[in-house]
């Protein structure tokens, strides 16, 4: 059978979002996020440059993180990991933030759609903090609830030796379907990693 190369993708929404929290060192399975209304992502780069005599004379860039915003609707249970909400100390169902509080970190996953022909588009963010306090708005009245729009903060993963802050593949281009069975419920990078390679050491 002829393999799938996928050659034009138009992004035209977004779905499926997963967060994948780590509590005490340890990954948990994803949950959903909710309604993820928009993604949008800029990498934060370090300029390295070369001066001789006073004078510039070369410089290349280097990605040290990307910022990433999302708004959405989302889980209740996923606004106190984000933000560190517990209820530790208190009568259950009541929920403090305070200045203990301190947000999990996460792996974020979702599919974007191209919906002229039906292609998806897998990705992830394997190494994500909040990068922003809680936020809370209430508008009464109002047409439509608004939408909670988060700030969050990639940084590259531990995992392999290039320490990649990204990954992305279209469905219809993957061989092993293990990777879109486990991709929003235990992604990482020996999921994705080719036959015989090795990662970083984990630090």
């Amino acid at each position: 059978m002829a393999k799938t190369i996928i050659e034009e993708f138009d992004a035209v929404s977004i779905e499926n979002a997963s967060l994948q929290f780590f509590d005490k060192g340890q990954k948990q399975p994803g949950q959903k996020f909710g309604c993820l209304g928009t993604i949008e992502g800029e990498t934060e780069l370090k300029e390295i440059v070369k001066m001789c005599a006073g004078q510039e004379k070369g410089k290349t860039t280097k990605p040290i993180k990307m910022n990433l915003t999302l708004s959405g609707h989302v889980k209740v249970a996923v606004i106190r990991n984000l933000f560190g909400l517990t209820n530790q100390g208190l009568k259950p169902g009541v929920y403090k933030y305070s200045t203990k509080s301190k947000g999990k970190t996460f792996v974020l996953t979702a599919d974007v759609v191209d919906e002229f022909t039906d292609v998806t588009k897998l990705i992830a963010f394997p190494n994500c903090i909040s990068a922003t306090g809680l936020k809370i708005t209430v508008q009464a009245g109002a047409d439509e609830v608004a939408e909670l729009e988060l700030e969050i903060t990639a940084y590259p993963d531990k995992e392999s030796e290039e320490g990649n802050f990204y990954y992305e593949s279209f469905k219809e281009e993957l061989e092993d379907t293990t990777i879109v069975e486990q991709w929003h419920k235990e992604f990482n990078h020996e999921l994705v990693a080719a036959s015989g390679a090795t990662g970083g050491a984990a630090s």
